[in-house]
């Protein structure tokens, strides 16, 4: 039976003819599939079952057609007598009764007669029916032709409607009916027992017939309808012939279940068992085979009818049940049908009976061999689940039977054992059922027992879930996208889970509570993420996967692959159950002794077994953290196997495809509290702060697990295809690795990078400031830099041409595409690192070991690892060859530098800083590097100058390198002089001047024709300049210069002073300066001040004074023959412009003054004889004179013959003792004859001489001159002129400057401490050594810069430095006496230090310094210097000892030096960025910086006030105000027409050359001055005088002539001219321009600053005549006036 029900459907035998169509009949045809399967497939949403159509009727018209014929047999019709019954019919019907009897008749009259009788019959009640019926009831026989059987089928349906026939003619009736027929005629056939049974209610005659019949009609029938279905669907859609026979078909089958449920209804009572048996098999045979609901609807009628009127045999009610339930749980369309029968049949004696076939369904199952069979009983144990699950919730009260739980779970646990999916389901669906109900109620059936036994069997059947799988990492949908999973048995278990947590959550007095939790923990894997909560905080609670607990092994697996790592989970399900893993490791680790071995182990690795198809950067980040605490413990395999599962994650992601990247999100939401490093970063990035992490903890505990993460953090910053942010984390470890002296590794939080960030706009100013352009010009596109620029400039030699611009660049790698606006790192940067740094360098981590040291041999032993710098720099050099992500590669640009700054750190990768270096230098030359996106905003150049700053760094390591190597640096940096790397690149030349002194002065003429052609660039005049004023004080680097080298920089120089005057000319506003305006110079890239340029005219002297220095430092540098030939060039340039205009500047009188003194001589100022007194030389007359720009002052003895001269100039002062040297007189012969008696004649005793008759006989030409001007101007004797005198002796002849020196001692950062350091370190004190010269200060003669001098208050010693025209004095604290008792805050030396523009400030704190640490309004620069490798005192102490001793290799430390500025401070320092100096040449290079910082600070400090005048400009000053106040006050004298000579081409007003004579001259006026006179050049001895010592005699002779002298400071024998007075008047007629013309240097410009001039030795069109009134252009006349007044100047040609 089983076995035919999953058959339903077979065909019938093909030699069954089908029923004939009917006409009219086009339905399309229906796939009829077999049995309940396809009933059932159907129904559940398969094609529309078929349903019997309305049977149509042949059309009587043949019939009609056929009575008009007549009969050939009525016309013996009158000649037979009629029957007795026929008697009293009307003679028509008398006669078609003849007619139908006729039997040999023509057909189509027995119609006509049968159709007319049949009328005849229903209209009117006739009583010869039955003869009737004999006489026609031949035409139904089947030899008939259809028409004729249809009209006899109805003749005899009339016949049986007849109500008053007798049993034994309803008998004849229902045996002729029931005969053998047409099977094309069994509508008319079961239509005609219809009418005869009154629809079943009457079977009189027949009543235990009609049962069998039916019976077999039915059986007949369904094969019948069962081939015509199949024979409707063959072929291509079934012909219309067939689609008709099958629903004729389907009518009869239809009409006969119709008659048959109303025979059954109405005469049950007429039915015998065994028929009722067959009955029930036939309908339960055809509901397993019929695939029609139509078909199922009347069985399932007919059941119902046999339950409700009768009864179910025993024998067919288990079969019925099973077919039933059937029904009933796979056609959801007949549930309410189905339901309806077999609730009746539950309600009915066989209720009980029911129930254990039900349960005995599910207890017997067992499996079978036969797959049909399979599917047979899985069919019905789901129909028996599906009636099972309806019955639980019918109430007894009702009738329903109960049904025992126990069996029931019995039952369920036998079928639980199916692997059917779908009885699991459907089992699930039940045990849902007990636990919620329809109001959301438990089954009273479950709501006190215990549910371990259900709960057991809804985990077996759970097992049949599908698993939910993630999606593929490729795809583009995310976990919550992907639509959940069809599976019934997930859907039902998850019902019952959800059920569950819910009776958890919301019932506080469940019983079962524990046997909830137990089932949960059995279906783990298909818990939602709220119930694995429930089971995570369960397992917590009881502590349930601690080794306290006896499954805790198991529930540990739960917790572990259940919910950590099952991907699909929510991320905070996956935390909470990783929270767990974390506290068992905790306790294992605390009971590793108890536990098995490698228990830790097995716990990690299996955590990390999925960690490489994690995508969760929330879970990932946790988990990574969980493993960087494990590493610290870990012993060595399992740091490997973690090292590499880290790895695995990162590769991972660099093979996704880049569309996944794109599409995937990189986190989920972060709960509240929970750390989060970035909003959005990737898988790899989690894994590098990982690694980052172990290196730190590791870097103090275990060397080689340092270095193993080291190598790991290496490898993703080197890699291109791993993730940016990943890169940059893994920089921002590595580019703060440090090591001090000893090799120890540490890590700085310090990048000291601001600046170079603030190029690359990644500070919070710089990207203001950016963004503010950007806001201002939103119309501007970026745009790159051309690859070349041609060079401007201009040449100081003949012939020299501009350099040729560099071939355009052409890259080997395609420049990296970058998003636009893009910024993954700025600074300073707080997060850079995931946690705090240790405290000390790791003894365990070193950058270098040395192999012959026996310590460091025996450390190496100790499990010390050397990390492998040379991989960092290999990744750098692949880096910067390969090109990257703009992000990383700027990142690189702006933090090399700082660590390259730091040796001891690649003291092992020398080979690799070789190739760094060689890579750099060819890399610079060439440009081949990374150009910037456009999106930056930034240009090559900006790429360029980091790159510069990172080979200054590499300058520092020339102690490895070989000559040819430094020369290629030098190279490097001279090519990028001619760009706007111009700066960066003169700042490390001036270091090189230092360092390398060999390669610099080899290329130092190409150097400087370089800086001559960038002169005309903007913000690079004072580093030119500053190296130019450095470089003179380096003579061995310029030793072979030629004349053409020297006039180069004087060019320099001379043009800077040109484009100044040139700015002034074109500048209409008023300043508080007399001097022309400066360029604007750059501010310091402060971090806070970064990008901010100072306003024009903001420092008009600092240019132009620094300019003036230069010229005056290198005419010292000069070789002394050769100081004339450059004097008419130099002069040509200070006092005539390259536009022809003529300009009388203070600062070019005082220069040319300085070089007059010193350009025949080197001798310094020569000092008054002190002992020049009454005492020794009798009565002394003195008396002064202002002549030129010197004030001259003649102390005459009156007796001996003796006089000193005095001659105050502005630059120096020089004094001269002379005695009158009388010649013979013929006529007075001595007395004795002798020789010595007339030598002694020559001398002559008692003649009185006063100081006039000296000034008299020197300018004996003068007086005959007609021209006041140059004339001497006495100054009486009072005390007005005396405090003059005394006021201008105060101006010293040098520039003072004070500089302190503060040592910061290890571990100092507060002011007092700092200051109370009395002592420093060896290497500070060596440095002291250098910076200047130990002096006593009390009775020091020059000025201490507020030093106490007599009462050693400030110490006994200071360091002081001088040169010919400088002096530094040094405020150093150490040396100053320290008394913490009497001055706690040490106010004693603050008042120094916070006077002090510039400070020296040497730390070895450890810590950088701040400048806020000497709180000052006057500290303006600190130069601060450190040493690069960090230091402890006693390491400093013994490396200086050995360094004595001759043991320490022969190698000088290096110290970083490095300006820092008061905010908004300009940047006019070299150090501006740090740079690395050695200690053998620090001390020069800082005096350097120092120098020029505190000349720039004392410009600065007037930059309100007005400008600073120097003390050579003071000094002419106070000449000049002298010179107003006693010289002549009319200055206007007439000439002649015909005057000319000395008076013409030399005459001055104040000092001033007056080109036109006969122009009105006044007194002295502010501002622009003349040059003074100088020292004369060579000449011979003058005859009349004789030249004494002006040091001081020694004593004094008995014939009193004049006492031994001592060195003569300053030998008159210079003056050898025609007349000795010339000493006064040639010089003072040269150059006397000491007062200046009203408007001097302010008349109307050309137009033309100048910026753009070929050369600058280029000359001016137009002459120019100064007056009084100004400066007045004659167009292109000539330039004789200006030739004139170089001509006036030049006193080389004089001399």
């Amino acid at each position: 039976m089983l076995r035919r029900l999953a058959s339903l459907g077979h065909s019938a035998s093909e030699d069954q003819l089908p029923m004939s169509p009917s006409p009219g009949d086009d339905q399309p045809p229906e796939r009829i599939t077999g049995g309940l399967a396809g009933v059932f497939k159907g129904l559940a949403g398969g094609s529309r079952l078929t349903k019997s159509p309305p049977p149509s009727l042949q059309s009587l018209g043949s019939i009609a057609a056929a009575q008009a014929q007549p009969s050939p047999s009525t016309k013996h019709a009158d000649d037979s007598p009629l029957p007795t019954a026929l008697r009293g019919l009307a003679p028509d019907q008398v006669e078609q009764y003849v007619k139908l009897k006729n039997r040999n008749g023509h057909l189509n009259e027995r119609i006509a007669a049968a159709t007319s009788l049949r009328y005849a019959i229903r209209d009117f009640p006739l009583n010869p029916v039955l003869d009737i019926w004999y006489a026609g009831k031949d035409l139904i026989n089947e030899n008939y032709p259809e028409n004729a059987r249809q009209i006899g089928w109805e003749l005899l349906t009339e016949c049986a409607k007849y109500t008053g026939a007798s049993e034994l003619e309803r008998r004849e009736y229902f045996e002729t009916l029931t005969a053998p027929a047409n099977r094309a005629d069994f509508h008319l056939q079961l239509a005609a027992l219809e009418d005869l049974t009154t629809k079943g209610r009457n079977i009189t005659g027949f009543p235990y017939d009609i049962f069998p019949l039916l019976i077999s009609w039915l059986h007949q029938t369904y094969q019948i309808v069962s081939k015509a279905r199949r024979r409707a669907l063959r072929g291509n859609g079934g012909s219309g012939k067939g689609k008709s026979a099958a629903a004729g078909e389907d009518k009869n089958f239809s009409q006969l279940f119709v008659l048959l449920r109303d025979v059954i209804k109405f005469n049950f009572k007429f039915a015998r068992d065994p028929v009722v048996g067959d009955l029930m098999s036939e309908l339960l045979n055809i509901c397993r085979k019929t695939a029609s609901e139509d078909d199922l609807i009347a069985c399932i009628n007919v059941i119902e009818a046999l339950v409700t009127f009768g009864t179910i045999p025993n024998g067919k009610l288990k079969d019925c049940i099973k077919v039933l339930g059937t029904i009933h749980q796979q056609l959801p369309h007949l549930q309410k049908q189905s339901w309806h029968t077999i609730s009746i049949i539950c309600r009915s004696h066989h209720g009980q009976s029911t129930v254990r076939i039900l349960l005995d369904i599910l207890r017997t199952y067992a499996a079978p061999d036969d797959k049909e069979k399979e599917q047979e009983l899985n069919r019905e144990i789901r129909g028996a689940l599906s009636v099972l699950k309806k019955l639980l919730h019918k109430s007894t009260e009702k009738g329903y039977p109960p049904v025992s739980l126990a069996l029931l779970v019995d039952g369920l646990a036998n079928v639980a054992k199916s692997s059917n999916t779908k009885i699991a389901a459907d089992t699930l669906q039940l045990i849902n059922s007990l636990f919620d109900d329809a109001r959301n109620n438990i089954s009273s059936m479950v709501r006190d027992e215990h549910w371990s036994s259900i709960f057991e069997v809804a985990a077996q059947c759970g097992t049949q879930a599908v698993p939910f799988t993630a999606p593929d990492s490729e795809s583009l949908l995310s976990p919550r996208q992907v639509p959940e999973a069809e599976d019934p048995v997930t859907r039902q278990l998850r019902r019952l889970i959800t059920r569950i947590e819910n009776l958890l959550t919301q019932t506080s007095d469940l019983l079962q509570r524990d046997e909830c939790m137990q089932f949960l923990t059995q279906v783990y894997l298909a818990l939602p993420d709220s119930a694995a909560g429930l089971v995570i905080a369960y397992f917590k609670n009881h502590r349930s996967c601690f080794p306290s607990d006896v499954e805790w092994k198991k529930n540990l697996d739960i917790i572990m692959d259940g919910f950590f790592l099952a991907q699909h989970r929510d991320p905070l399900t996956r935390l909470h159950a990783l929270e767990i893993i974390i506290e068992v490791y905790d306790f294992l680790s605390l009971t590793q002794d108890l536990m098995e071995e490698d228990a830790l182990g097995d716990l990690v690795r299996r955590l990390l077994s999925g960690i490489s198809e994690e995508t969760n950067t929330l879970v990932l980040q946790d988990t990574v953290t969980f493993l960087v605490k494990v590493s610290q413990t870990a012993d060595g395999g399992l740091f490997d196997d973690i090292i590499g599962g880290l790895r695995e994650v990162v590769a991972k992601e660099m093979s996704r495809s880049p569309l996944a990247l794109l599409a995937s999100p990189k986190s989920s939401s972060f709960p509240p509290g929970q750390t989060v490093y970035f909003a959005n970063q990737s898988l790899s990035n989690v894994v590098t702060r990982g690694y980052v992490q172990i290196f730190i903890r590791t870097l103090n505990t275990d060397g080689s697990k340092a270095s193993k993460a080291f190598a790991a953090l290496v490898h993703i910053a080197r890699s291109n295809s791993c993730e940016v942010d990943a890169r940059l984390t893994a920089m921002k470890m590595l580019f703060r690795l440090r090591a001090d002296a000893e090799y120890q590794i540490y890590i700085t939080t310090q990048v000291e990078n601001e600046s170079l960030a603030g190029l690359l706009y990644r500070t919070e100013a710089s990207l203001a400031r950016k963004l503010a352009e950007d806001a201002a010009h939103p119309s501007r596109l970026p745009r790159a830099e051309p690859a070349t620029r041609p060079s401007r400039g201009i040449s100081f030699t003949q012939g020299q041409a501009g350099e040729k611009g560099l071939p355009a660049r052409q890259t080997h790698t395609p420049r990296p595409v970058v998003h636009q606006n893009q910024r993954l790192w700025s600074v300073p940067d707080a997060d850079a690192l995931p946690e705090s740094l240790p405290e000390r360098p790791s003894w365990l981590l070193i950058s270098y070991r040395d192999e012959n040291d026996a310590i460091g041999a025996e450390l190496g032993s100790t499990g010390r690892a050397v990390l492998n710098m040379g991989a960092w720099l290999e990744a750098m050099i692949s880096l910067f060859h390969n090109g990257c992500d703009w992000e990383v590669y700027s990142f690189v640009l702006a933090h090399l530098p700082a660590q390259l700054s730091n040796h001891p750190i690649f003291r092992g990768a020398i080979p690799h800083i070789h190739e760094l270096r060689r890579f750099f230098c060819e890399m610079i030359k060439t440009g081949n590097f990374q150009e910037p996106p456009l999106s930056s905003g930034l240009r090559r150049s900006d790429v360029s100058n980091c790159l510069f700053h990172s080979l200054a760094m590499i300058l520092s390591y020339h102690e490895h390198f070989q000559k040819m190597d430094e020369d290629d640096m030098v190279r490097t940096f001279t090519h990028g002089i001619s760009d706007k790397t111009a700066k960066t690149c003169i700042h490390a030349l001036q270091v090189c001047c230092h360092e390398l002194p060999l390669s610099v002065s080899k290329a130092l003429v190409t150097i400087l024709q370089k800086m001559s052609q960038v002169i005309t660039q903007p913000l690079v005049a004072v580093h030119i300049l500053e190296f130019l004023a450095c470089l003179s004080r380096l003579p061995s680097l310029y030793s072979n210069f030629r004349e053409d080298e020297y006039r180069i920089i004087f060019g320099i120089c001379a043009r800077y002073l040109q484009s100044v005057r040139d700015k002034k000319q074109h500048t209409a506003r008023p300043s508080h300066s007399s001097e022309p305006s400066t360029p604007s110079i750059v501010v310091a890239h402060h971090p806070e001040m970064l990008g901010h340029q100072a306003a024009n005219d903001d420092l008009p002297q600092y240019v132009y004074a620094l300019a003036y220095h230069v010229i005056t430092f290198w005419f010292l540098a000069v070789k002394l023959p050769d100081r004339p030939s450059h004097i008419n060039w130099i002069a040509k340039n200070l006092f005539v412009d390259s536009d022809g205009r003529a300009t009388n500047e203070e600062q070019a009188q005082v220069t040319l003054d300085f070089m007059q003194r010193v350009a025949f001589s080197d001798a310094c100022d020569s000092a008054q004889d002190p002992l020049f007194t009454e005492e020794f030389y009798g009565e002394i007359q003195k008396r002064r004179w202002i002549i030129g720009n010197s004030i001259v002052t003649i102390r005459q003895a009156k007796e001996t013959g003796w006089a000193e001269i005095t001659r105050r100039y502005p630059s120096g002062t020089s004094s001269f003792a002379i005695r009158v040297e009388f010649s013979p007189m013929p006529n007075q012969p001595a007395a004795d004859l002798s020789d010595a008696s007339a030598w002694e004649g020559r001398f002559q005793h008692g003649i009185t001489i006063f100081p006039s008759h000296l000034l008299m006989q020197l300018l004996a030409p003068m007086p005959q001159m007609y021209d006041p001007a140059i004339r001497p101007i006495p100054l009486p004797d009072d005390d007005n002129v005396n405090r003059a005198i005394r006021i201008f002796d105060r101006n010293s002849t040098v520039d003072g400057h004070k500089v302190g020196v503060i040592y910061v001692g290890e571990g100092q950062t507060q002011e007092t401490e700092i200051l109370a350091n009395t002592i420093g370190s060896p290497e500070y004190l060596e440095f002291l050594k250098g910076l200047g010269v130990l002096t006593k200060l009390k009775g020091a003669t020059f000025n201490t810069q507020g030093l106490d001098r007599e009462y050693d208050t400030d110490g006994q010693y200071t360091y002081c430095w001088r040169d010919r025209v400088t002096e530094i004095v040094y405020h150093v604290t150490t040396q100053m006496p320290t008394n913490l008792e009497r001055d706690p805050q040490c106010n004693h030396k603050k008042k120094h230090i916070g006077n002090d523009y510039v400070s020296i400030v040497w730390n070895e704190s450890g810590l950088p310094f701040k400048f806020d640490t000497f709180p000052s309004q006057f500290n303006y620069v600190y130069i601060v210097i450190t040493p690069a490798p960090r230091r402890t005192f006693s390491s400093m102490r013994e490396m200086a000892q050995k360094r004595q001793d001759g043991e320490a290799q022969q190698v000088s430390p290096f110290f970083k030096v490095q300006v820092m500025n008061r905010p908004g401070f300009p940047e006019i320092s070299p150090v501006a960025e740090p740079k690395l100096v050695s200690l053998k040449a620090l001390p020069r290079f800082v005096r350097l910086i120092a120098l020029n910082a505190s000349v720039f600070s004392l410009v600065w400090s007037q930059r309100e006030g007005g400008e600073h005048v120097s003390s050579w400009r003071n000094r002419l000053q106070e000449i000049n105000r002298l010179r107003e106040r006693h010289g002549p006050k009319s200055a206007h004298y007439g000439h002649s027409a015909g005057s000319t000579g000395l008076a013409t081409a030399t005459a001055t007003a104040g000092g001033l050359p007056l080109i036109n004579s006969n122009a009105p001259v006044s007194g002295t006026q502010s501002g622009l001055g003349g040059a003074s006179a100088g020292a004369v050049g060579p000449g011979g001895m003058l005859s009349d005088y004789s030249i004494g010592g002006g040091g001081g005699p020694s004593g004094i002779n008995s014939a009193g002539s004049r006492p031994a002298s001592g060195n003569i400071r300053d030998s008159f024998s210079s003056l050898r001219r025609s007349s000795v007075a010339t000493f006064f008047t040639s010089n003072t007629a040269a150059t006397g321009l000491s007062g200046g013309a009203s408007g001097a240097g302010t008349g109307t410009g050309s137009g033309n600053d100048g910026s753009h001039r070929s050369s600058m030795l280029s000359t001016a069109a137009s002459s120019t005549m100064m007056t009084d009134h100004g400066v007045h252009h004659h167009g292109q006349g000539g330039n004789g006036d200006t030739e004139a007044l170089v001509d006036a100047v030049d006193f080389s040609k004089w001399t």
